[in-house]
């Protein structure tokens, strides 16, 4: 139970973006932090991010440090990255103790869950037989020069691909190979119907470059391509998000509840 006594000994969550310039987007992660505050009333939440908008991150933990205040700065990103490795962990360095971070959102089965969801309103088929094949299924991320969020990306496309029953690969929009668009192009070549799960968090610029892949199949090929929404809003994700408070918190020996 929250007391006025432990709720003032309670961590501050710093939900922490990529940012961006697209208002859905902008929308879709302030949601992503409501719905973390309404899962645990009382906790404050507050907003940072690691680029283009603002609050940024350090002036955000500066600012509590400055008044006292403890805080889990929780990686709103799908891998740890750069921002993960370097943003977040120089502004958590320089709290002076006040400041721990928490892993990324991903992997976690709790994304997987989300992209099976995703891919059944997009009406995603699984091979039903040797007469049908159904969709290649293709895993499209941003991409990362940081090795260590490629393996990240690659550990969903392996849960995902046990989860649905058929064989993921793995794709990304910039910075890293196979580039999304080859594959794709590949896959319809060979005489297969695409379906391309997006494994963004929100809109914005790399949702938009993914969307036109997007084809109903009547360009002569005969082979449409699907491409899924980002997966927030989802309700499984603030659940996630505090999870990954929780421990972190319990990891540093502060109260979360």
């Amino acid at each position: 139970m929250v007391t006025a006594a432990n709720a003032d000994l309670r961590p501050v969550l710093v939900g922490c973006g990529h940012g961006t310039r697209d208002a859905a987007g902008r929308r879709a992660t302030a949601q992503l932090r409501l719905d973390v505050a309404a899962l645990r009333p009382g906790l404050e939440v507050v907003a940072a991010s690691v680029d283009v908008q603002k609050p940024g991150l350090p002036d955000v933990v500066a600012r509590l440090a400055a008044d006292g205040r403890r805080c889990v700065v929780v990686p709103l990103l799908l891998s740890a990255g750069f921002h993960v490795h370097t943003d977040v962990a120089q502004a958590v360095a320089a709290s002076g103790g006040l400041a721990v971070a928490a892993g990324a959102l991903g992997p976690d089965d709790a994304l997987v869950d989300v992209l099976v969801d995703r891919l059944r309103e997009k009406g995603f088929r699984a091979a039903t037989g040797d007469e049908e094949p159904g969709d290649a299924l293709v895993l499209a991320a941003a991409g990362s020069s940081d090795r260590r969020a490629l393996d990240d990306v690659e550990q969903v496309g392996s849960l995902l691909a046990q989860r649905v029953g058929v064989p993921v690969t793995t794709a990304y929009l910039s910075a890293a190979q196979p580039r999304a668009a080859d594959v794709v192009d590949a896959l319809r070549a060979s005489g297969r119907r695409v379906t391309v799960a997006s494994y963004l968090l929100s809109p914005g610029f790399f949702a938009d470059r993914l969307s036109r892949l997007a084809s109903p199949g009547d360009d002569g090929s005969g082979y449409g391509v699907r491409v899924t929404d980002p997966l927030a809003p989802h309700p499984l994700l603030a659940g996630l998000a505090l999870r990954r408070y929780d421990v972190a918190a319990a990891a540093a020996g502060w109260p979360v509840s």
